[in-house]
């Protein structure tokens, strides 16, 4: 630290520096996230110094985060929701708002092993869960965190679980289910109702990550069966802060009954409230804020034409790549696609050498991942593919 403080230009002219490092969402093809409503930026702005960790002293960023989580909750069909008090969230789905996808996730799995343990369940056997292989890195930090056995069931030739090998992993020690609802790689959506079917045939939890596709999948002129309709879902995680256009970090976690929040909690005696259930204790009431104004703003109309229009970005990119020789390796079902190519690895390092173009590969089998975002326009789609087949060109 400086002994003399800098002046407010020279701190400026010092963040513009550091700014000019970061990648700009121009030629960016490989990123979930997006630029933020102005909406959501300014709201944000506004309720900067509010901490929801101690929600008592900011009742009016509490208020807004509730009013998000209603909003959730109506959207995932859940028949009403709520943030919980200090004392229970009574008899309605429940949830907060999280950081994104990794803590909602690691929190849900938090909640099945606190279940299990009140239950006795698996009592001096380590607890396991079964999640597709297509489940996001966060459950690497749970395995680790968790001392939990984490089961990879195979995908089937669509890249969802394949359900057959699900059920042959559970045994007496599986606390919960995992399904995934607009993967990281592929943009697929695995069969819930049939997860849904093992869980409650097993009494066990089943938590739905739909961090991307939360925000996707409801707008699309077919929608997929994912969310509390379905009778076994427990729990599900979805990002404002991707698809929904807030700010980062806007996550939320929403849990169908009480109990499984409740096996959150952990008292707060030197706060203004007398428990809490989030992983984190200091939270953004900014990013609450900045996800409730969005939501309210766009509303169903705004995001339905948010979601049209990274789907006509879709399905040119997938028009114009066949007439240019490339292959699928399955149809998209939301904005993401994955294209064929040979040397994927390659391809992406030219690309982003010589053209400037970020993108991403699959895991396995390997591909370019592009996803097509609201920051995309359709001549980045036309000036992409003309590079990119430059590239596969010279291979």
């Amino acid at each position: 630290m400086n002994v003399k403080g800098l002046s407010e230009k020279e701190i400026f002219c010092y963040l513009e520096n550091a700014k000019s490092e970061d990648t700009d969402y121009y030629r960016v093809l490989s990123s979930m996230c997006t630029h933020p409503h102005k909406i959501a930026v300014e709201a944000h702005r506004l309720f900067i110094e509010a901490n929801l960790g101690d929600f008592g002293l900011f009742a009016g960023a509490h208020r807004l985060e509730k009013e998000a989580i209603g909003m959730l909750g109506e959207l995932l069909h859940a028949e009403s929701a709520e943030f919980p008090s200090e004392e229970s969230c009574g008899s309605s789905v429940c949830g907060y708002l999280t950081t994104g996808g990794t803590e909602s996730n690691i929190q849900a799995v938090r909640g099945m092993k606190n279940l299990a343990v009140s239950e006795k369940k698996s009592l001096g056997e380590i607890s396991n869960i079964v999640i597709p292989e297509s489940a996001h890195f966060s459950f690497d930090k749970v395995a680790d965190m968790m001392d939990i056995e984490v089961r990879r069931a195979s995908l089937d030739s669509k890249f969802k679980v394949d359900i057959a090998c699900v059920e042959s992993l559970i045994d007496k020690n599986t606390i919960g289910l995992v399904g995934i609802a607009g993967n990281t790689e592929f943009g697929q959506v695995d069969p819930i109702e049939d997860l849904s079917r093992f869980a409650l045939e097993n009494k066990l939890f089943l938590h739905v990550d739909a961090a991307f596709g939360g925000f996707v999948i409801p707008f699309l002129e077919e929608p997929y069966s994912f969310d509390f309709k379905i009778p076994g879902v427990t729990s599900i995680a979805i990002d404002p802060h991707k698809m929904g256009l807030s700010t980062i970090p806007s996550g939320a976690l929403l849990f169908r009954s009480p109990s499984f929040l409740d096996s959150l909690k952990v008292s707060t005696p030197y706060l203004t409230t007398k428990a809490q259930f989030t992983l984190t204790g200091t939270r953004s009431g900014a990013a609450a804020a900045a996800t409730c104004a969005v939501m309210k703003y766009l509303g169903r109309e705004g995001y339905v034409k948010n979601v049209q229009y990274c789907m006509r970005l879709t399905q040119k990119m997938v028009e114009e790549a066949r007439k240019l020789g490339f292959e699928l390796l399955l149809e998209p079902v939301m904005n993401v696609v994955a294209l064929k190519t040979p040397d994927p690895d390659f391809v992406r390092e030219l690309l982003l050498r010589k053209f400037g173009w970020n993108v991403s590969i699959t895991r396995n089998p390997r591909s370019l991942r592009l996803v097509l975002m609201p920051h995309n326009t359709a001549q980045d789609i036309e000036e992409f593919l003309q590079d990119l087949k430059k590239v596969t060109s010279e291979l």
